[in-house]
């Protein structure tokens, strides 16, 4: 069997790895192949981390190779759809997928329908408020990251499940807890520039703590623009693949604020999942699914205010056996429920269970 899966971005990006390539070696071992064919590249993804303009041209011929994937598509027994096959296009470009005559996944991760139905412009909301309908109702199952966006999903399709954003637990491991080369607590925040403004409320909270404490702020993937928020024990890093696990590996409290918006009700807790499986505890904000993944009092807390997240980080910064003992409880959850290798079975039987591949 082969899949075409159609993603919005190359390996660089997060959603790609996780979401679509963690899976190929479950796949290719139960005889599914699986070739990825991303819309934007990953230049346009280091762009847009640096904050740069990217070009209008290229953008262009990004749909044209989309254009062209599609068309191709009759080579191929099944199609996988990451977000949608031409955002900001109208819905009858979705539908273009289906008329490769094959089965169609579609996968989802984040609220995508709200770019559109809760678009600040008329105009948007008017022309692709109901963009996604068309793309839904031509899959033959799609997979979701949480309930939120299942709710959302199954209006469309009658084939609906939540597979949760996972990470391979054999490499995203603990480390022995130790004491920080310093002897400085670590509070640590993983993300993109997209999420860096769910953290800018906490800032002035969090040069409190740091000044009050001793301890230390990490920020890693926040980009440029971040700089101008930097204070006195406030760290920036850059995000790379290489160093990603031990970034998380490093961090005493990982944390999630997140605003209670409606796009953000569709997130998948992705951040989480990673300090989890290197036992880190965690605290953040009730919003979505987070609140189904932190296990207050267990693995570690939520934050609703800027009081509980004061109370809740003094709380784990005051403590170091709680941090491990929490720590310990989130990478149990991690492998059992946010683990490649609880879901891969799950996305390997869906691709199966499709119709048989075509002879000739």
């Amino acid at each position: 069997m082969k899949v075409l899966a159609l993603t919005k971005y190359g390996p660089l990006a997060a959603s790609t790895r996780q979401r679509i390539l963690l899976y190929g070696p479950a796949l290719a071992a139960a005889g599914i192949e699986l070739e990825v064919s991303p819309l934007l590249y990953d230049t346009y993804v280091r762009r847009l981390a640096e904050g740069l303009r990217q070009s209008k041209l290229d953008i262009a011929a990004a749909y044209v190779r989309r254009l062209q994937a599609v068309a191709g598509a009759r080579r191929y027994d099944a199609i996988w759809v990451y977000a949608e096959a031409f955002p900001y296009l109208p819905g009858p470009f979705e539908q273009l997928v289906g008329w490769s005559g094959g089965p169609v996944v579609v996968d989802w991760d984040d609220a995508f329908f709200h770019m559109y139905d809760s678009h600040p412009r008329r105009a948007v909301r008017a022309a692709l408020g109901r963009k996604m309908s068309a793309l839904l109702r031509s899959a033959s199952a799609v997979t979701c990251g949480n309930d939120y966006l299942r709710e959302y999903a199954e209006r469309y399709c009658e084939r609906t499940l939540v597979v949760p954003t996972v990470v391979d637990t054999e490499r995203y491991v603990p480390l022995a807890r130790r004491h920080q080369p310093d002897g400085r607590t670590l509070i640590g925040w993983m993300g993109s520039p997209s999420t860096w403004r769910n953290v800018r409320p906490l800032l002035p909270l969090l040069e409190q703590l740091v000044r009050e404490s001793g301890a230390r702020f990490r920020a890693i993937g926040a980009g440029p623009a971040a700089r101008q928020d930097c204070f006195e024990g406030m760290e920036l890093a850059e995000w790379s693949e290489a160093t990603e696990i031990a970034e998380v590996q490093a961090m005493d409290i990982g944390i999630m604020p997140l605003e209670d918006l409606p796009f953000e009700q569709g997130k998948c807790g992705y951040k989480l999942i990673q300090y989890m499986a290197c036992g880190v505890p965690v605290v953040a904000s009730p919003v979505g699914v987070n609140t189904a993944i932190v296990r207050a009092g267990a693995n570690g807390l939520l934050a609703g205010d800027l009081a509980e997240w004061r109370d809740s980080l003094l709380r784990l910064l005051a403590d170091p056996d709680l941090r491990v003992r929490w720590g310990a409880a989130g990478r149990q959850d991690a492998v059992a429920r946010y683990s490649l290798s609880s879901q891969a079975p799950r996305v390997t039987q869906l691709f199966q269970s499709l119709d048989s591949p075509r002879v000739g």
